[in-house]
């Protein structure tokens, strides 16, 4: 076992607590921070964090850090993004222990702002023999660099940290299988009970018309057909939602809503959205992926040059064909007509790529309106 140099008892009774403290976390997120919470104690650093490298692409998906101030974490430029140093675990799988990571040739440096870090150890995480990240710690409190003892005890821990995020996955996988047959469940309820109910019940009213005689009775009679054909395409549209997305696939609604979610950062307000037909069923990565950078594109030249107050995003599917809009209130497209925008060409030329149509125009009463329509299947 890497641990066996380990002959300080009271270090392999504190190895041994943390190791069964780790244990206790079945939520990936907490079980991730407490393993570098563990592991700044062991090796006593002033500073810990944890890499999560996203499969198949290199770069980091998660950055989990301890020991920093929220003051610190505000003020640097930007989090690692595990290069240099930091990216020679990922690359070797092999452990590192350096008096100064400042004097090695892979140092890239630090953001701006970043603390000064000299003294360093980091480790890879293993789960199933694949790197799922690496732990690091910096600035050894109590020395001028980490000991090889250290690096015994971080080994052990990483080693155990492993087998504790394949559970906290295993518990979240079964955790979404659980919610997935919840959510089919009630889809299917309410396609088989309620809207057959309520159609019964538009059909009943209907049927009575032609019983009524006053013609304020009649109105009354028609809303409520109204009222409940919208309520009918409604339920239909939460039924769409429900329904369970294939495994590792993230629902192209959930992407839209957090894309306008972000965009308040540069909007100053967040969007309005609405949302209608089977979006997460119906539409395809390829096409989501296109549509994605539309909005994008969308929201940013809104944010630049409209100095809107409102923004509208509406996304429908509906007879196989997406369409989404997004209107504001701003000032308008200009009087004089130039040569048109690298980024509205990019979303011109996306819907042409897919066999779809691409438009801006003025909306009504002030504004524009930005149009982007797909097909969903080859015609």
């Amino acid at each position: 076992m890497p641990y066996r140099r380990v002959t300080d008892s009271r270090r392999l009774q504190q190895l041994l607590e943390a190791v069964l403290l780790l244990g206790a976390d079945l939520e990936l997120d907490a079980a991730l921070r407490h393993i570098v919470e563990q592991a700044r104690q062991l090796v006593d650093a002033r500073y810990g964090a944890l890499a999560v490298i996203e499969p198949g692409t290199g770069r980091l998906s998660q950055f989990v850090n301890v020991g920093f101030t929220p003051e610190q974490v505000d003020r640097i430029d930007h989090l690692p993004r595990g290069e240099g140093v930091l990216g020679m675990i990922f690359d070797t799988g092999h452990p590192l222990r350096l008096a100064d990571l400042t004097g090695h040739p892979a140092s890239v440096g630090f953001p701006d702002h970043h603390p000064e870090m000299r003294s360093f150890i980091g480790v890879p995480i293993l789960v199933h023999g694949e790197v799922f990240g690496n732990l690091y710690l910096t600035e050894k409190l109590d020395a001028d660099e980490f000991s090889e003892e250290d690096g015994d005890i971080l080994q052990a821990l990483a080693l155990a940290a492993g087998t504790v995020i394949d559970n906290a996955r295993l518990h979240a996988k079964v955790g979404e299988l659980g919610v997935a047959a919840e959510r089919a469940r009630i889809a299917h309820d309410l396609h088989d009970t309620v809207i057959q109910r309520l159609f019964a019940t538009g059909l009943s009213l209907q049927s009575t018309v032609r019983m009524v005689h006053t013609p304020e009775a009649l109105r009354v009679v028609h809303t409520a057909v109204d009222d409940l054909d919208d309520t009918i395409r409604q339920i239909r549209t939460s039924i769409f939602a429900l329904e369970p997305l294939p495994v590792g696939r993230r629902s192209p609604r959930t992407r839209v809503l957090e894309l306008c979610a972000e965009s308040v950062r540069s909007l100053g307000f967040e969007p309005s959205v609405s949302v209608s037909g089977p979006i997460d069923t119906e539409v395809s990565e390829h096409v989501a992926g296109h549509m994605l950078a539309v909005l994008r594109e969308a929201l940013t030249n809104v944010a630049r040059h409209a100095h809107a107050s409102r923004v509208h995003v509406s996304l429908v599917v509906a007879e196989h064909r997406l369409r989404l809009t997004v209107t504001d209130d701003g000032i308008g497209l200009p009087a004089e007509s130039g040569p048109a925008s690298r980024g509205l060409t990019n979303m011109a030329e996306r819907a042409k790529l897919l066999g779809g149509t691409f438009s801006i125009v003025p909306g009504d009463g002030a504004g524009t309106e930005m149009s982007f329509e797909v097909p969903l299947v080859t015609e």
